[in-house]
């Protein structure tokens, strides 16, 4: 076990020197520019805003139009979207913060409206249970919408999307991040390699627990020999069940995972717990295992509070934990936090998609209320 911290504590994580623990976690937002799905100025704002987090997890940005599974979520694979991006890193900068781009390919988590009509893609043509946000091009509404059975991607195809990953990785540090978390949670392409229940393939990459790790360490190696192992990390989602996810040997197969990225030394694992209301408990014997597994820092994300979060660094299960919604709300949530100062609460209607309605006009608290 590592030494207890406080949330407070300085951390080395990669490259970076971080000035606490508090990190603010990707969050889907769907304002980019349209056409193109382009970072712009108000992104820029809204980041800035949240500078204070001990490191900013950017909203996931597919890296190719394949890649994509939501309405006006922004790419990086064009050099526009590069450009816009230089908005929100020379802004986050400017304001002292540190920040990682989230690079996503949504695989099955799609729709035909995203491709021309094309089905998405998954590493097996399975039907599931699973739902994007979708905004109607007649009415400009967005709603929640099936994704269809997908389509299973042959041999070629998947050496071509770890090509994708590897660019995307080279124009996320060219637009100024710090580094990239490849997306491999919450049911997207790397998960669904990972997972029996949505890989039923018979070659080497589906079958075994290592066949079905294979593209998870492609897309690892590719991204890390082109940016650099400090510079990457990457996301997990050990105890997702929902989107037809439940796979009986994906704590085992996340266990192997963790001795792969210890080995090849990367700058953090970030997980995501399960946070809905009948989720399973993460037991303290999986904790130890991974951290067995993997010494490098851990971000652990999932309905933390100030009490849970100190619970889980005295442990040494984590080193850094990671807030979505009350980042919302509270730009300033780092100090709200560690001051017990009361939360701002956020409209859910405005969580997706629309203006600086709900996105950039939440006040941070003035300092002498603080005091």
């Amino acid at each position: 076990m590592s030494t207890s911290a406080s949330l407070l504590a300085p951390l080395t994580v990669g490259a970076l020197t971080l000035p606490h623990r508090i990190v603010m976690a990707p969050m889907t937002r769907a304002r980019s520019t349209q056409p193109g799905d382009l970072p712009n100025a108000l992104n820029a704002t809204y980041y800035a805003q949240r500078a204070s987090a001990a490191l900013i997890v950017s909203e996931a940005a597919q890296i190719s139009p394949q890649g994509k599974g939501y309405s006006f979520t922004p790419g990086i694979y064009s050099e526009e979207q590069v450009r816009g991006w230089q908005l929100v890193t020379n802004a986050v900068h400017q304001a002292g913060g540190r920040i990682f781009l989230q690079l996503w390919h949504v695989g099955r988590m799609s729709h035909p409206d995203f491709h021309q009509g094309a089905l998405p893609v998954a590493p097996s043509a399975l039907p599931f249970a699973g739902q994007i946000w979708k905004v109607d091009d007649a009415t400009g509404i967005g709603a929640m919408v099936d994704s269809p059975t997908p389509r299973a991607l042959e041999r070629a195809e998947i050496a071509a999307i770890v090509e994708d990953f590897r660019r995307a990785a080279r124009n996320a540090i060219r637009a100024g991040f710090d580094g990239v978390e490849i997306h491999g949670a919450n049911g997207y392409l790397i998960d669904q390699f990972l997972r029996t229940t949505s890989n039923h393939r018979q070659d080497e990459y589906g079958g075994s627990r290592e066949n079905r790790l294979r593209f998870l360490k492609e897309v690892v190696d590719a991204v890390a020999g082109e940016v650099g192992a400090q510079r990457t990390a990457i996301r997990l989602a050990p105890f997702l069940t929902a989107r037809g996810m439940d796979c009986p040997d994906i704590l085992p197969t996340i266990l192997d995972a963790a001795t792969f990225l210890q080995e090849r030394g990367i700058a953090y694992l970030h997980l995501v717990e399960a946070d809905w209301d009948d989720a399973p408990d993460i037991t303290e014997a999986f904790r130890q295992q991974l951290r067995e597994r993997f010494s490098h820092p851990i971000i652990v994300a999932g309905n933390y509070d100030k009490p849970r979060a100190q619970w889980v660094l005295d442990h040494g299960y984590a080193d850094l934990v990671a807030f979505g919604r009350p980042f919302v709300a509270n730009p300033d949530f780092p100090r709200r936090l560690v001051d017990d100062l009361p939360l701002a609460p956020f409209d859910g209607a405005t969580l997706f998609g629309g203006t600086a309605t709900g996105y950039t006009d939440y006040p941070a608290l003035p300092l002498a209320r603080a005091a």
